[in-house]
């Protein structure tokens, strides 16, 4: 018995140490002191710093974009001067189908009945384009005669300008190039070609030019003395210009496409022709309130460089589309003419040689229209 006694007892002690040394590894591994520490994966600082960097661009890119756009929208605010309404200087570009053939006496009775009690003085006439060599084929505007005609007849006072444009070889090898002393001859023998068909202005829309092109300026100095000793009118159609300092060249960086010219550039353009027209649509503004903002601050760069013997117009979008670079519900008539209202009072309100140019006649719609005489031209 004793001997069962002490074996039981043995028992019992060994079962006592195994429960003792199971409990203690559990609460060892629980407060983690017996287990050995695991290595911090070396990958681990390298995805926190990819991670800080990646927040820190972040914030980079989308603390400017924030403040730029609460400055457009506070640029929307206020009232306009209450004599900020048309000059009777404004303009509206007009498709091919005026001088292809294709519009008839009809459709110029309405047009006159159209542009009747409005502030438009002038239009531009799709006439070209130019080949990529700056000569003009007589053959794309065979009824410029009968058009330039029918407007004298039924709208006195109205001129009728030849638009003339090309895609510039500036970002792709096709195209016309600018930088050819043989092109630029080619273009001013095209303009006499028109004037003497009886237009009474040329109006150049050469896209994409950047900013800063000599021979650009050197093709205006050219094109001037030929439209003044014609007694005619020399117009352009602009890029708009840069809403924050040489964001053009910053912008040309990252897209090979620079889009804004520096206000400089804008001055050196208007000084060199008699209307200058800002192409101040596709903005990718996707607010009406950031688009009207943004074309107020366009509008007052454009009056502080802009002589005063040129025409100064502000474009007007008379089309609709929804894409990224021009978002219908945002770029409207309303939008524009506010923006350019306001941009008008804080520069300069009484500006004469100012009004808007209105883009484009076969894609407006009556909306259109009606914004622009109520609030532009200031009639219901």
């Amino acid at each position: 018995m004793p001997e069962q006694q002490e074996e039981q007892q043995e028992e019992q002690q060994e079962e006592e140490q195994q429960e003792e040394s199971v409990e203690g590894s559990g609460a060892l591994e629980a407060e983690g002191a017996a287990a050995p520490e695991r290595p911090e994966s070396p990958r681990r600082p390298w995805r926190r710093r990819l991670g800080l960097t990646a927040l820190a661009l972040f914030l980079a890119f989308l603390l400017p974009v924030l403040a730029a756009g609460t400055a457009l929208r506070l640029n929307y605010t206020g009232d306009p001067a209450s004599g900020t309404y048309t000059r009777n200087r404004d303009a509206i570009w007009l498709g091919h189908a005026w001088v292809d053939g294709r519009k008839t006496d009809a459709d110029l009775a309405a047009l006159a009945r159209r542009l009747k009690g409005t502030g438009i003085r002038d239009l531009y006439v799709h006439s070209g384009p130019l080949e990529h060599d700056g000569t003009l084929p007589e053959s794309d505007y065979p009824k410029a005669a009968w058009l330039i005609e029918s407007v004298h007849r039924e709208l006195p006072g109205v001129r009728v300008q030849a638009w003339l444009g090309d895609v510039l070889a500036t970002e792709g090898p096709d195209g016309l190039h600018l930088e050819r002393a043989a092109t630029r001859t080619a273009i001013v023998a095209s303009t006499r070609q028109i004037l003497a068909a009886g237009f009474e202005g040329a109006h150049f829309d050469l896209e994409p030019l950047h900013s800063g092109d000599g021979d650009y300026l050197d093709l205006l100095d050219r094109l001037h003395a030929v439209t003044e000793s014609r007694h005619a009118l020399l117009s352009v159609a602009a890029h708009q210009i840069d809403p924050l300092p040489s964001l053009h060249s910053v912008w040309g960086v990252f897209t090979e496409h620079p889009k804004w010219w520096s206000q400089a550039f804008f001055g050196q353009v208007a000084r060199r022709v008699d209307q200058i027209a800002v192409m101040s649509y596709d903005t990718a503004q996707p607010l009406e309130s950031l688009y009207g903002g943004y074309i107020a601050q366009q509008t007052s760069l454009a009056l502080e460089v802009t002589p005063e013997s040129t025409d100064l117009l502000m474009g007007l979008p008379f089309y609709y589309e929804s894409n990224f670079d021009h978002w219908g519900h945002a770029e409207t008539v309303p939008a524009a003419v506010r923006g350019i209202r306001l941009g008008l009072t804080r520069t300069d309100p009484d500006r004469a040689r100012f009004g808007v140019a209105l883009y484009v006649d076969f894609a407006a719609t009556e909306d259109d229209w009606t914004a622009y005489r109520k609030d532009w031209v200031h009639t219901s």
